[in-house]
């Protein structure tokens, strides 16, 4: 008798800054899932958060092309349903789906939103639960979480939007915990956007006023000089390191620019770093995974000092791009597990989650 194929919804674009690289990695994932094991319905959020689902060459979802063949389609939070409300005129037909794989980059896709509209509906998905998503997101939670791992990382100061009215004061602060240059960050943001880097007070200011336009939590934190280094992360109760990566920063920090569009930019898979610091970076990435309750993928970012060599925690993405330029892909790839083979492991690892 042969087994029946699962329904497999792939959830692409979103509103966040990262829609377009969202698209990007949901064309590599599409392409490299099991269509023997798996029927893949896709589906997408447009920028004004319509929800479409598509059926149509998978070029068009990279170019943008997909939404004018889309047909209204949303994600039904009803337990009993556990499916795709698809809805043509004044018709509505449910097409029931086992599983979700969210392929949403930043804000209301990797920050616990859609992972809570799924636990609703009852429908297993790719990836971290609610809470590892949305504390992974939060850059100054992420931080309170690893502080009480005993981990290395960049000295902070948190900021609050409604705090800039005093701006002196707010200034005094961080100059009181940290010396130039800092890094000023939206706590909630994702691939890099809205970063500014002060080397004084005026830049500082400028900064702080930059981050505010995307959240009203705002993280200062100092400068680490040092090599940028990634490790991936695979599993649910048994966790998996892979081999690390370094990333060679075409700007003079890897923000949005240059991580997408600067030729000058580029990985560098393995790194070339002593054994015993592979290691230790292999080691802290699965302890960090696991202080945040993280469930089948991560990408966990650090530094390692110029100078000492010491490890320096950076940022875990719990939603990693799979572009052609992704080091997440890339690293399990040179541990000879095929993008093909990673993306079936994950669909597997997100149905064993809620057997």
């Amino acid at each position: 008798m042969l087994k029946q194929k699962k329904t497999v919804v792939v959830l692409f674009g979103g509103q966040s800054s990262e829609h377009e690289i969202s698209r990007i990695s949901a064309t590599t994932i599409i392409q490299n899932i099991d269509q023997d094991q798996y029927f893949v319905l896709p589906v997408g959020i447009t920028k004004k958060g319509q929800w479409l689902l598509y059926n149509g060459p998978i070029e068009h979802i990279t170019t943008g092309e997909w939404e004018k063949y889309g047909t209204p389609a949303i994600l039904s939070p009803d337990a009993t349903q556990k499916g795709l409300l698809k809805i043509a005129g004044d018709k509505v037909k449910v097409i029931p789906i086992d599983l979700v794989f969210p392929v949403l980059h930043g804000l209301y896709g990797e920050d616990g939103s859609i992972q809570g509209l799924l636990e609703l509906a009852q429908i297993p998905y790719v990836g971290c639960g609610i809470l590892a998503s949305s504390v992974s997101m939060d850059k100054i939670y992420t931080k309170i979480v690893v502080e009480k791992e005993g981990i290395d990382q960049a000295k902070f100061v948190k900021v609050l939007k409604n705090e800039l009215i005093h701006m002196d004061l707010v200034i005094q602060k961080i100059e009181k915990e940290l010396s130039y240059p800092c890094f000023i960050k939206p706590s909630n943001a994702g691939s890099s956007v809205g970063i500014t880097k002060a080397r004084n007070k005026e830049e500082l200011a400028s900064g702080l006023y930059t981050a505010a336009q995307h959240d009203r939590k705002i993280l200062v934190e100092e400068a680490i000089v040092g090599r940028e280094i990634e490790c991936a992360v695979l599993g649910n109760d048994q966790v998996k390191a892979s081999g690390v990566g370094e990333i060679i920063v075409g700007a003079e920090f890897y923000d949005y620019e240059a991580k997408y569009h600067s030729t000058e930019s580029k990985t560098i898979v393995p790194a070339d770093l002593s054994i015993e610091i592979i290691e230790e970076l292999k080691e802290k990435a699965v302890r960090i995974f696991k202080a945040v309750d993280g469930n089948g993928l991560a990408r966990v970012d650090f530094f390692v000092e110029e100078g000492t060599n010491r490890v320096v925690f950076n940022e875990i993405n719990t939603l990693p791009g799979f572009t052609s330029i992704s080091m997440y892909p890339m690293l399990w790839e040179e541990e000879g597990i095929s993008k093909k083979e990673l993306v079936t492991k994950l669909i597997a690892l997100g149905l064993k989650r809620t057997e």
